[in-house]
């Protein structure tokens, strides 16, 4: 097979999968950061209950986001009641607009190659 003839490679075709980040791209931490994107702040426990996760799974997804500086976590009470809040960091709203701009790429490009008929 000739050169000419071969499918170009991801990397050569600079295909729209390449601007999906590990971190981000994980279904559960993308929804933590779209939630939080949403509002200045959001409880654990809501997170938890809308993402249907256990509380330690939730706990390894946060501290994944932290490390990478997406989030901020705040800690304290709400009346006697201890309570954990998340932000999204400008790191964090970066990431999760590059995440998006890759999807809808990625989307034009297989509508644009598979059109409906």
């Amino acid at each position: 097979m000739e050169d000419d003839d071969k499918a170009p490679t991801a990397s050569s075709a600079g295909h729209p999968t390449n601007g999906l980040s590990d971190v981000v791209h994980q279904r559960h931490r993308l929804g933590i950061l779209t939630i939080a994107a949403e509002s200045e702040r959001v409880e654990v426990a809501y997170l938890r209950d809308t993402l249907e996760l256990t509380a330690g799974n939730l706990s390894r997804h946060l501290a994944v986001l932290e490390e990478a500086g997406l989030i901020q976590i705040e800690r304290g009470y709400h009346g006697r009641r201890p309570k954990t809040w998340i932000r999204i960091t400008r790191q964090g709203q970066e990431a999760l607009a590059a995440e998006i701009a890759a999807l809808q790429q990625l989307l034009r490009g297989h509508q644009h190659s598979h059109p409906r008929g």
